[in-house]
């Protein structure tokens, strides 16, 4: 690209990042009500699904089960927070790009180094939610980028 986007290109992108974000949001979302819903044995092995369910079928203590809901309630409002982040992307709102890029790409940063790469799940659903994250970023960044710098000022948004 020369550095310039059509508004009609820039609402496509971000359009579909929008998209990207509702999916990676209802996931998260859903995913946060199974661990909330579950015990500590059936939390811990609906997150870490590429491991034998058997070798994490223990007697977890008290606090275990704690921590697994806060992660569960953590995992529940990213998903809601992007969901809405992805309406107002829908929308254009450069404060949207940022807020939800923040929430939903620093989670999968966290879930990428310490449950992904160490190989705990599988492909899909958990790989697959990072690449989608990641391309809704690329797709909403680019446009703010390539927005901003646009002589004419013909960034879509707030600013």
């Amino acid at each position: 690209m020369s550095g310039q986007m059509s508004v009609s290109t820039q609402t496509a992108l971000l359009r579909a990042a929008a998209v990207l974000w509702v999916i990676w949001g209802l996931v998260h979302a859903f995913a946060g009500i199974m661990v909330l819903s579950s015990d500590a044995t059936g939390g811990v092995q609906a997150i870490a699904d590429g491991v034998a369910p058997e070798t994490l079928a223990l007697d977890y203590p008290a606090a275990a089960g704690g921590i697994l809901n806060q992660h569960g309630w953590n995992l529940a409002w990213f998903g809601v927070v992007t969901i809405v982040g992805a309406v107002f992307i829908w929308r254009a709102s450069i404060t949207a790009i940022w807020v939800t890029g923040m929430v939903g790409g620093l989670a999968d940063v966290g879930y990428l180094l310490f449950v992904d790469l160490p190989g705990y799940v599988n492909f899909f659903p958990g790989t697959v939610m990072t690449f989608i994250s990641g391309l809704a970023i690329v797709l909403s960044f680019s446009v703010w980028l390539l927005a901003k710098r646009a002589p004419t000022g013909a960034a879509v948004g707030d600013g």
